[in-house]
């Protein structure tokens, strides 16, 4: 096999593309040692090479139970990967799970060892490796690594698997391609903003959303001279966690806001004057796909803001200088990062384009009378979030504590400050109930340390992110699970997919008995924990 080079690092989102074998690169044989019998899926040279020429590296990961079940040797499977060389070009890497079911090794997909052993391989992390196979098992390996998964079905694929996955293309050209163009998304598309300018930087809602903005942000301080953030007061205790950001400027927008005020001249003049009396050059607009940018662009007209980008697909008129479009589907994050870049603002070479926060030390508060905070290790539980239909029943959290306590895990249970009903009865007599006792800060001091969280879609789960401690999601498919679930960490997603409120939006369950997370089985949620902590310990404990 092609021996492995020492990679450099190349900038944009991706370093490496792990494709699995069978069904992917060519013709599914089961349990093939001939090559003779090999067969390229159609197209599948011509992708690789485009993906070479871009610079990214290609390696291969691939499930060969048959050498455990007695049915091939690993010299035949040798013979037959190095007949797909001689088809397909080289490959910088080649990852064979050669154990059979019933071994229960770490490696065979849908566990990430694969995964994380080609990044080894070829000197990448494993958040900056898009994975592409054929089954649930691939795209399942990916999440796990914190890597980014692609389906490519065939006649094989079952049709549920298509049904749930994020990130789904018929050929494996268009898998090409659908790399390529997330890629150039987030390159300039004009020249770089000139540095030294004073930018201001706007996302105006929750703290969730205002983490996902992290590697934007980043963006901006690379090349600002001075760099302010325009937040909610919902969102200002995670924009002081942002690095980067040198100055901060609260102010509750009424067409954004979840519980907005009326609109108030006084108060909107206000904050004309406040823009105005920072003498910002420049401004980048954050928003959500289903919120308007235009009227803040306005105001920040009024306050003097001579050059202004924002994603709008309504026509901005003369509000907008860079007027930005991204296709449906693209990971929050990165949609804020492809606005940065569009604003010639690009994310440095050597970032590598995840979440990231401050994490003071000494940061957990709590009463001086509170018993002390357990520190390292174990897991957290978050039941609440941020709207209820994307939160897990409180009966079935508790079952959830209870199982992980009874597996061995120290679990700890959090909440905001009006969350204690709720953290006492989910953390009984099994779990620290740590419920109001942490603030924005602490609560990342807190995961840092831990092994892993437990939560809904809201904001704790990017904030687990953005500290690299791995997400078991109990996601309700309101929102999209491509967009909205934790970003570039290892995370295995439960709960119904495919339930009756999927893409609704709906703050409020829409369908009798909470469906989508009422099931959630507390031994899967065991289980998954079990997997990406065994997952992080062979890697040396290595947040990524």
């Amino acid at each position: 096999m092609t021996a492995s080079i020492r990679v450099i690092r190349r900038g944009g989102l991706f370093d490496a593309v792990l494709l699995d074998r069978d069904g992917t690169l060519v013709r599914d044989v089961p349990y093939n040692g001939d090559p003779a019998r090999v067969v390229p899926m159609p197209g599948a040279k011509a992708a690789l090479d485009r993906l070479r020429a871009a610079g990214l590296r290609l390696a291969v990961v691939s499930n060969q139970s048959g050498v455990g079940r007695g049915l091939l040797s690993t010299d035949a499977v040798d013979r037959v990967n190095d007949r797909i060389e001689d088809l397909l070009g080289p490959f910088d890497g080649w990852h064979v799970c050669p154990h059979a079911p019933r071994e229960r090794c770490d490696c065979r997909k849908p566990a990430p060892g694969l995964v994380h052993a080609a990044a080894r391989t070829l000197g990448v992390a494993p958040q900056r490796c898009v994975v592409v196979g054929d089954i649930a098992a691939d795209i399942e390996a990916a999440a796990a690594a914190g890597a980014t998964g692609l389906l490519v079905p065939t006649e094989m694929t079952r049709v549920v698997e298509v049904a749930v996955a994020d990130n789904v293309v018929r050929t494996l050209g268009a898998a090409a391609d659908w790399i390529l163009a997330r890629e150039a998304l987030v390159r300039p598309a004009q020249p770089l903003a000139a540095p030294g300018a004073r930018v201001l930087a706007a996302r105006t809602d929750s703290a969730g959303d205002v983490l996902v903005c992290g590697p934007a942000i980043r963006a901006l301080a690379a090349r600002a001279g001075h760099l302010a953030m325009l937040c909610g007061p919902r969102g200002r205790l995670a924009a002081e966690l942002l690095p980067g950001i040198d100055d901060i400027v609260e102010w509750s927008v009424p067409w954004i806001d979840a519980d907005p005020s009326r609109v108030d001249a006084a108060a909107t003049q206000r904050l004309v004057d406040e823009v105005r009396r920072r003498r910002i050059d420049e401004a980048v607009i954050f928003t959500s796909y289903h919120q308007s940018a235009l009227p803040l662009a306005l105001l920040l007209r009024l306050a003097g803001v001579a050059r202004i980008a924002a994603v709008s697909d309504d026509y901005p008129g003369s509000l907008l200088d860079v007027r930005h479009r991204v296709p449906p589907g693209v990971p929050e994050p990165e949609r804020a990062l492809s606005l940065a870049a569009a604003a010639g603002y690009p994310l440095p070479a050597d970032d590598l384009g995840g979440l990231r926060v401050k994490v003071p030390p000494q940061s957990l508060r709590g009463p001086a009378s509170s018993p002390r905070v357990p520190r390292g290790g174990g897991v957290v539980v978050h039941p609440s979030a941020s709207v209820p239909a994307r939160a897990c029943p409180p009966e079935r959290c508790a079952q959830i504590v209870r199982a992980l306590a009874e597996a061995g895990h120290h679990v700890m249970v959090t909440g905001g400050a009006g969350d204690g009903a709720l953290t006492a009865q989910v953390a009984g007599d099994v779990a620290v109930d740590l419920g109001g006792r942490t603030s924005m800060a602490g609560l990342a001091e807190l995961l840092a340390g831990a092994d892993a969280l437990v939560s809904g879609n809201t904001g704790p789960a990017h904030l687990a992110a953005a500290v690299g401690t791995p997400v078991v999601s109990l996601f309700a498919p309101t929102v999209p699970f491509g967009q909205w679930g934790p970003y570039r960490v290892p995370a295995v997603r439960l709960g119904d997919a495919l339930a009756g409120c999927r893409d609704t939006r709906a703050t409020r369950c829409p369908i009798d008995g909470h469906p989508c997370l009422s099931d959630v089985d507390p031994e899967a949620v065991v289980a998954a924990v079990e997997l990406l902590t065994k997952a992080r310990d062979r890697q040396g404990g290595q947040r990524p």
